[in-house]
C-alpha cells in the first residue's frame, strides 16, 4: 500500500480546493457548506524533481517514471467528533490509515464563506482538530490499558513495559500534547508499542495557513499558524489556497510560470507544498537510468541497497551481489556515466550500503 498524507481541518477551510488543484481535477467536490466531503478522495501526485529534468538532459530517455504520493481529502472535523458528532468517526477511521497529515488552518477573512464556528482563530481551529484527536486516542488508550492491566499478576515483562508506556502517554496527553511528542522520547521497545497502536496523534504534520492573495507571504493569522508550528516542533507552510486552484486550472505551463512570476513567486506553492509532504514521510529519492527508461524510486531513509533493490523487484533483492552507485552530483558535473568512470567515482557497495537521496544505481543480481 502506497504512503498517504491525509488532508485535515475544520469543514469548509479549503481542503478539497486543496485537493483539487494537486491533482488539477474535479475529483473532490468543493462547495460552501460542512461536511461538503463525506468518502474521503484518494489523489496519486508526481514528486516535482528537478533533477530528473537534469538527468533527462544526459539520457534523453523514451520513457520518464517520476515518484509519486497520494494525498487522501478528509471530511471535516467538529467538535464532538470522538464522541460521533457529525461525521467524526468516519474521519477519526479514515485518519487513521494515513502516514501523515496535512492541517489546512483557515487564515483569511471572507464574509461570503461560511466558517463553522463563525469566526477566524486559527488557534483555535487548531486546538478543536488536535482536541478531538487526543480525546479519541484516549479513549482508545484507556480501552487497551483495561485489557492488559489484568495481565500484569502474571510478571510477563511485555505487558509490563506496555503498561508503563501507555500510563507515560495518559500523563502526556493530560498535559493536551500530541502522542508524537511522546514517542519520540522512548526507547525502540516502546516506540514498537507506540506504533502497534496506531494512535491518530502518532504522526508527523505540516500545518498549511490557507491565506488570501493579499496574505500569500504571511498575514496576522498565519503567523499564529507558524508560532503554534515552531513551538511543536512541526513544519509550517503559508499557502493561498484559492490562488494555487486558479493556476492549477491554467492550460499551459508556461502561463502558470507567469502567473506564479506577477504574483512575486519563484515556484508555486503546490510545488512547495508536495516537497514538504515527501519529507514529511521522511522518504528520499534513488535513480535507475538508461536511455530506454529514467526512472525515481522512492525509499525510507536509512534502507539498505539490497532492500532498495526489492523496491524495483524482489528477485533482485533475493540475489543482490553488490551495487554500482553514482552520486548524482558527479554525473552532472561530468555529463556522463563514462566519464564518471574513468574518474573513478563508480562506487562498488555492499549488502551494508545504506542508499542515499540522488544515488544512480545499478544493481547487480543472480537468481
Amino acid at each position: 500500500m502506497p504512503l498517504q498524507t491525509g488532508i485535515i481541518g475544520l469543514p469548509n477551510v479549503g481542503k478539497s480546493t486543496l485537493f483539487n488543484a494537486l491533482t488539477e481535477s474535479r475529483n473532490a467536490e468543493a462547495s460552501n457548506y460542512p461536511f461538503c466531503t463525506i468518502e474521503p478522495n484518494v489523489g496519486t501526485i508526481f514528486v516535482p524533481d528537478y533533477r530528473m529534468d537534469e538527468l533527462q538532459k544526459i539520457y534523453n530517455a523514451k520513457k520518464i517514471v517520476p515518484s509519486t504520493i497520494e494525498f487522501v481529502d478528509i471530511a471535516g472535523l467538529v467538535r464532538g467528533a470522538s464522541k460521533g458528532e457529525g461525521l467524526g468517526n468516519q474521519f477519526l477511521s479514515h485518519i487513521k490509515e494515513v502516514n501523515a497529515i496535512i492541517h489546512i488552518v483557515r487564515c483569511f477573512e471572507d464574509e461570503n464563506v461560511i466558517h463553522v464556528d463563525n469566526k477566524i482563530d486559527p488557534a483555535s481551529d487548531i486546538e478543536t482538530v488536535e482536541t478531538e484527536l487526543i480525546l479519541k486516542d484516549i479513549d482508545s488508550l484507556e480501552r487497551r490499558l483495561e485489557r492488559i492491566s489484568k495481565s500484569l499478576k502474571t510478571g510477563d515483562k511485555k505487558v509490563k513495559k506496555e503498561v508503563e508506556v501507555l500510563e507515560g502517554l495518559k500523563a502526556h496527553f493530560a498535559q493536551s500534547r500530541l502522542a508524537r511528542y511522546y514517542t519520540i522520547t522512548l526507547d525502540d521497545e516502546g516506540k514498537e508499542i507506540m506504533k502497534m497502536m496506531q494512535f491518530l496523534t502518532d504522526v508527523p504534520v505540516l500545518y498549511v495557513a490557507n491565506v488570501d492573495e493579499k496574505g500569500v507571504k504571511g498575514n496576522k493569522y498565519s503567523q499564529v499558524v507558524k508560532d503554534i508550528a515552531e513551538k511543536e516542533g512541526a513544519r509550517f507552510l503559508n499557502l493561498s489556497v484559492q490562488i494555487e486552484s486558479e493556476i492549477a486550472n491554467l492550460e499551459t505551463k508556461e502561463e502558470k510560470l507567469e502567473f506564479i512570476k506577477d504574483l512575486g513567486l519563484e515556484e508555486s506553492g503546490l510545488n512547495r507544498l508536495i516537497r514538504k509532504a515527501y519529507k514529511l514521510l521522511e522518504l528520499i529519492t534513488f535513480y535507475t537510468a538508461n536511455e530506454k527508461e529514467l526512472h525515481s524510486w522512492t525509499i525510507g531513509n536509512n534502507l539498505k541497497a539490497p532492500q532498495a533493490a526489492g523496491k524495483i523487484h524482489t528477485d533482485i533483492e533475493r540475489g543482490f551481489i553488490r551495487a554500482e552507485i553514482m552520486k548524482y552530483k558527479d554525473l552532472i558535473e561530468l555529463r556522463s556515466e563514462h566519464a564518471v568512470k574513468e574518474k573513478g567515482l563508480i562506487h562498488i557497495e555492499g549488502k551494508d550500503y545504506i542508499i542515499e537521496d540522488g544515488d544512480l544505481t545499478y544493481f547487480r543480481f543472480n537468481v
